[in-house]
């Protein structure tokens, strides 16, 4: 896969994440309380900064009660020679 698609992934997953935080209105310091993942690591995601593993999306998830396929609702263009 393409680093300019991996980035945008990040990126989006990222904004997802906080707009789902917010809409719970939960700051940095709530959502790390809840899930245990410190602050500055979740902002590091919020932003696009970091990779992040599946185990930190399950925990991401359900701090903020919710599926983790629901972290993934965000639009971006996937093309077949993205992938080489």
């Amino acid at each position: 896969m393409k680093e300019r698609l991996k980035r945008e992934i990040l990126v989006l997953f990222g904004k997802r994440l906080k707009e789902l935080r917010k809409q719970r209105n939960l700051s940095l310091r709530m959502l790390e309380k809840e899930c245990e993942i410190d602050n500055s690591y979740i902002s590091k995601i919020e932003h696009g900064k970091t990779n992040i593993s599946f185990h930190t999306i399950i925990e991401l998830a359900g701090a903020l009660k919710l599926h983790p396929k629901e972290l993934f609702d965000f639009e971006f263009e996937w093309k077949h020679d993205d992938l080489g």
